[in-house]
């Protein structure tokens, strides 16, 4: 069984244009490797404590996340803008 990524991170709209859509986390570049590499899976862990699942995906430019729905960030009580602890199982 792979082990555990943990990490920190600011929730951020995907798109900035967009201020409904998707909510995300960037992945640390010293985590991607734990995840598996840059490919787009479905992930579970928690966010803040609560559990939730997600999945990762590539961003322009080279970077790496995980979007988070609106049940989720409710759940963890977060908020776009929050830094938050994410603990994922790849």
């Amino acid at each position: 069984m792979a082990a555990t990524v943990e990490f920190t991170g600011t929730v951020r709209r995907f798109n900035e244009d967009k201020p409904g859509g998707l909510a995300v986390v960037d992945v640390p570049a010293e985590c991607v490797a734990q995840l598996g590499g840059r490919k787009q899976r479905r992930v579970s862990g928690t966010l803040n404590g609560a559990e939730f699942a997600g999945s990762t995906m590539l961003v322009a430019g080279g970077g790496f996340c995980v979007g988070v729905s609106k049940a989720a960030l409710k759940s963890a009580g977060a908020a776009v803008g929050d830094h938050v602890r994410l603990v994922l199982e790849p």
